[in-house]
């Protein structure tokens, strides 16, 4: 099932979701001050390619004075805009019974669009999921 939705969100969204965090990504780490935002972005694009069966966990060590400063700077500058275009697209895809599940994984990305820092994505059925989550 997890394929079949992933198959449905890569024709209805997640190719030029993913696209478009490629290309931040790219020029994130044109600009070397914006490395870390890149790499994110980058983080963030594979997750928006394929969402089902995957989970966005903190990152063990992952919380520091950086990392909060660097979500604050991406929060005001991009964050925001991000999050918001996913409510739209959500809200868009949840008008239909077939695009109400790639609704809710439109909405399950905007958390990591919004503080892309300290974040991992792993395999919603790794054994290390609630482990992570308790931290």
């Amino acid at each position: 099932m997890k394929t079949l939705l992933n198959l449905i969100w890569l024709l209805f969204g997640g190719l030029w979701l993913a696209l478009g965090y490629f290309v931040a990504g790219i020029i994130c780490c044109l600009l070397v001050v914006t490395i870390p935002w890149g790499l994110a972005s980058f983080r963030i694009a594979s997750y928006a390619l394929w969402p089902f069966g995957r989970t966005v966990v903190d990152r063990p060590g992952g919380t520091g004075v950086f990392t909060l400063l660097g979500n604050v700077i991406w929060l005001l500058v991009a964050g925001i805009w991000i999050a918001i275009g996913h409510v739209v697209t959500a809200f868009a895809m949840a008008v239909t019974i077939v695009g109400i599940p790639l609704a809710i994984a439109n909405l399950k990305l905007i958390p990591v669009s919004l503080m892309p820092l300290g974040k991992q994505i792993i395999p919603s059925n790794s054994p290390f999921v609630t482990a992570y989550r308790a931290s």
